[in-house]
């Protein structure tokens, strides 16, 4: 595959990836409850499609920048594991949920009950990186760094 044609298929991976995640964000956002919801079923596909909208738009627009750096360091270290795509998956996502201020990294003292290692959210997240993760492999990871294989 030339450049031109991996790069095309890059950008169509991170389009599926980050459609991907969205789908995992808005299951779990609306999983547990989708029995309790009193509207009709039309009300309900709405509101999970809008979900997924909002969550692919926040995971492709708030880590263009990291995103891009990952995918050139994958190309430029020929990296092809499913297991290092799944592990950056998680790890960017989380870091994405962490960085972007607007979610506290504390939690409420209990005599009770010890904190949770990771909150409820967090492990959305990670989840999320990791459909990422396996679906951008899936489409353009498996062949990363092999367009310059071809021409030598």
């Amino acid at each position: 595959m030339s450049l031109i044609g991996h790069l095309f298929a890059i950008l169509f991976a991170v389009m599926a990836a980050s459609l991907a995640a969205g789908i995992v964000v808005a299951t779990a956002l609306w999983g547990p409850g989708w029995y309790q919801a009193s509207a009709d079923a039309n009300a309900h596909v709405f509101f999970f499609w809008m979900t997924v909208a909002v969550a692919t738009g926040f995971t492709g627009a708030a880590g263009l920048l990291p995103l891009v750096v990952m995918i050139v360091l994958g190309e430029a270290f020929k990296i092809r594991s499913l297991l290092a795509h799944l592990a950056a998956g998680a790890a960017f996502l989380l870091l994405l949920y962490y960085g972007t201020g607007a979610i506290p990294i504390s939690y409420e003292e209990s005599i009770d009950r010890p904190p949770p290692p990771m909150s409820h959210a967090a492990e959305v997240a990670a989840s999320a990186g990791a459909a990422f993760g396996f679906t951008y492999w899936l489409i353009a990871g498996r062949t990363a760094g092999r367009w310059r294989e071809r021409g030598a």
